[in-house]
């Protein structure tokens, strides 16, 4: 397409997609082929000089790491591109990931799109399912029946994850979601060196291990690489989608091997000098307005200087893992640019890199963690146990997240940080976009106020494609964003916004922009905190003007009690409009399987067989702080049985039954940080045997407590010993339960260097009980061990 200057944006024209078929309509029928005249049906042909689009979604990213917007975190991609693009300084995410990735894709609100929460949390009311509506049709099912290719890379979250077996169904995955390919991983996050892969609907192993250089955003990277020169090869005129969504930098904080170690000293000055000096460098770029205040640190949150030397090494240590990280992940972003320059396309792509899906995390707890999923579920070891083990920090075996102090540094120069959707802490992510073809005002900014769901209209108007009333005959929203193509012109540099309201809403923190001023509503409980529910009728509103207080530091409430009831009734109206109601402030609460209809939902019993892998968690029987039997139908090898009957977890935490040196051995990983085992009292002789595992709770209907394990070899009880704790609420992210192998990482590290360690023997089948009584739901044993505390 040839540089233009003044482009009148097209009309957007609603449509039917899939549209009629008229093949043939040419075509002459005589009696034989003699007498007729045939016509190809042909392809599907994207509109003239539409441009290949590439979206780039980072992950846990705030709004100030990054060096191109003032960060200490270099990441010269996103510099270049900004230099030869256009930086956007008030763009718009939702505050949590699977939400803002379901409103980017769709153009819909979060809320509208059945994500108002993350799939883990999902409930039962229509703005809260975790099923991606049908009536909130992809951008990829709207670009591909008008002629692109698609394909997308990187983490899904929006597939519901009791539909992520091999059992489907598979409705909702992204190739039956617009997507002519997928590589990539389903649920929130995944251990970047083992990562739960799958190439379309396929559970794939990853192709490499770490200290051969395999590590996730590499493999993605040259995954989607190996893609676009395939397009390109085989059909140079077509354009492409690319959807690259990494899963950096949320956690475990995982970079690979060879680039760890390059920001040591970087974070020395520590998080509350970090923000003063990332402040000035964003005043000197131009990337907040003049006059913009720092706000201050809440007072929840400990100072830098309340940690002792010691523990600021600790500390320090988290955030040069995080940089090394997110570093590498800019890097191969970068080489998406250069092998688009080496096919040249990238003058005529539309490359839109978004720095993140909400603000940073402060889901490690206040002084990091070595194991997220653990301070996930308000597992917090003392900091002696992350001191005792720094030199692991961000290897393989280890998932580690950085303190809160970190988060609230990364967001500079807002308030608070990610699930906080009242404050910009949490929502404002920065977003640059380059298209060298048709932007001409190259390394400006934009100030216009945006949102996320204005990605998908800009991109219809830029390749000139209508907007649907239906899709595969189901009737559609109406696109819920407006178009920010507006903004490519120079001449619209200071062109008002076309944006005049957005609400905004997670686990009960909420807000409302309106023509310049901002409601805003954080609610109960902390970001950093995992249980938990608060009295909506206690909330405190505050006011901003945002077009003379950039950073929301001035509460205007006091002062024009009016204007604020005016927006407070208008997030009302939006709420209802867009299926907000009813807030639900839970958290680790919602964390239920049994909260969500699935395959294993109140059966006690099942079969499963050799070769059935990769079962997740989330789709699978719920095996924590329930009795259970497992019977193993065997042969084992006279020489000596090895290898893994049956496993579900990995290094975040799980349990493993195993062999090793003929003897039956069953490990607990309790996050890695304390283990339990008990093992048969000898080799257990070749042949033809029944082995079967007891697992029986000692405090029945409290999580985490106690329990016993019996081994017993054809009736006769082998072995036997205690677990002194369980996890409350899940193994681990993406782990699985797996026969006859342990797929992913390892439960147990003595045989890492084993993987996937298969059993040398056979197994017929594999019978798992489930006790009698029911379980008391996660969520009812949470809310009443939160009142004993």
């Amino acid at each position: 397409m040839a540089k233009k200057k003044g482009r009148t944006p097209r009309r957007i024209e609603r449509d039917t997609y899939p549209r009629p078929e008229h093949r043939f309509r040419d075509a002459k029928i005589g009696m034989t082929w003699k007498d007729s005249e045939p016509d190809s049906p042909g392809f599907q042909k994207a509109p003239p000089g539409a441009p290949n689009i590439v979206l780039v979604l980072l992950d846990d990213v705030g709004y100030a790491w990054p060096s191109s917007y003032g960060g200490l975190v270099r990441m010269p991609t996103s510099e270049r591109l900004a230099q030869e693009g256009l930086t956007y300084c008030q763009f718009h995410t939702t505050a949590l990931c699977a939400p803002t990735r379901a409103a980017l894709l769709t153009g819909r609100n979060h809320h509208s799109a059945s994500f108002g929460v993350v799939g883990e949390m999902a409930t039962g009311y229509p703005g809260y399912s975790g099923i991606l509506s049908r009536s909130c049709a992809t951008i990829a099912e709207l670009l591909a029946p008008n002629g692109y290719a698609t394909g997308w890379w990187g983490k899904n979250h929006s597939t519901p994850l009791n539909q992520a077996s091999a059992a489907g169904p598979f409705t909702h995955w992204p190739t039956r979601r617009g997507f002519d390919y997928f590589y990539g991983f389903l649920g929130g996050g995944t251990d970047q060196f083992y990562p739960a892969l799958y190439r379309n609907t396929t559970p794939v192993n990853p192709t490499g291990t770490p200290d051969q250089g395999y590590q996730l955003t590499r493999d993605l990277a040259n995954d989607c690489i190996a893609w676009m020169r395939a397009q390109k090869a085989i059909a140079p005129e077509r354009p492409f989608f690319v959807h690259f969504a990494p899963a950096a930098a949320h956690g475990p904080h995982q970079p690979p091997l060879d680039w760890r170690g390059r920001n040591a000293g970087r974070f020395d000055m520590g998080w509350d000098h970090y923000r003063e000096v990332v402040y000035q460098r964003q005043l000197e770029l131009g990337v907040i307005a003049p006059g913009t205040r720092l706000t201050s640190r809440p007072k929840e949150l400990p100072a830098w200087d309340h940690f002792d030397a010691e523990a600021q090494a600790l500390l320090r240590l988290q955030a040069e893992n995080y940089a090394d990280y997110l570093e590498h992940c800019d890097h191969e972003v970068g080489r998406l640019v250069h092998v688009l320059e080496e096919l040249g396309e990238f003058e005529n792509t539309l490359f839109i890199y978004i720095l993140g899906d909400n603000g940073s995390s402060a889901e490690g707890s206040l002084t990091g963690t070595l194991n997220e999923s653990a301070s996930m579920q308000g597992i917090e070891p003392p900091i002696e146990a992350s001191l005792a083990r720094m030199g692991e920090w961000g290897l393989p075996g280890t998932t580690p997240h950085y303190a809160v102090g970190w988060a609230w540094a990364g967001d500079t120069p807002f308030q608070w940080m990610k699930q906080v959707a009242s404050h910009f802490g949490g929502t404002r992510n920065g977003m640059i976009v380059s298209w060298p073809a048709w932007i001409a005002d190259k390394g400006q900014k934009r100030f216009q106020f945006h949102h996320v769901i204005d990605v998908v209209p800009t991109l219809l108007e830029v390749v000139g494609i209508r907007e649907p009333v239906s899709v595969d005959g189901v009737p559609q929203k109406p696109i819920e964003g407006v178009s920010m193509a507006y903004t490519f012109d120079r001449a619209n540099a200071e062109a008002k916004s076309t944006r005049t309201t957005q609400y905004f809403e997670m686990l009960g923190n909420r807000a409302l922009y309106h023509d310049g001023w901002t409601a805003c509503c954080r609610h109960g409980r902390l970001p950093w905190v995992t249980r938990g529910s608060a009295s909506f009728d206690e909330d405190t509103w505050e006011l901003y003007h945002l077009d003379e207080d950039f950073s929301q530091s001035e509460d205007l409430a006091a002062r024009y009690p009016k204007k604020l009831r005016e927006l407070q009734d208008l997030f009302l109206l939006e709420a209802a409009k867009y299926d907000v109601f009813p807030l639900d402030d839970r958290f680790a609460e919602r964390a239920d399987v049994t909260l969500r209809p699935g395959f294993f939902v109140g059966r006690r019993r099942l079969t499963l067989y050799p070769g059935m892998v990769r079962l997740p968690e989330s789709s699978g029987p719920k095996l924590a702080n329930v009795d259970h039997a497992i019977t193993l139908h065997a042969r084992l090898p006279e020489d000596g049985a090895e290898g893994v009957l049956v496993c579900l977890g990995g290094d975040t935490a799980g349990w493993s039954l195993f062999m090793e040196d003929g003897r039956m051995r069953y490990h607990y990983n309790w996050f890695g940080f304390e283990r339990f085992d008990v093992l048969s009292g000898t080799a257990l002789p070749g042949g033809e045997a029944e082995l079967r595992m007891e697992f029986t709770c000692e405090t029945p209907g409290r999580p985490g407590g106690p329990a016993v394990v019996r081994l017993l070899c054809n009736g006769t009880v082998v072995g036997e010993g205690r677990i002194a704790r369980q996890v409350p609420g899940y193994f681990g992210l993406g782990e699985t339960l797996d026969v006859g192998e342990d797929t992913l990482s390892p439960v147990w590290p003595g045989y890492r260097d084993r993987l996937p360690f298969r059993f040398n023997g056979s197994i017929d089948r594999v019978e798992l009980e489930l006790g009698e009584a029911a379980p008391r739901s996660v969520a009812e044993l949470l809310e009443e061990q939160l009142h004993q505390d």
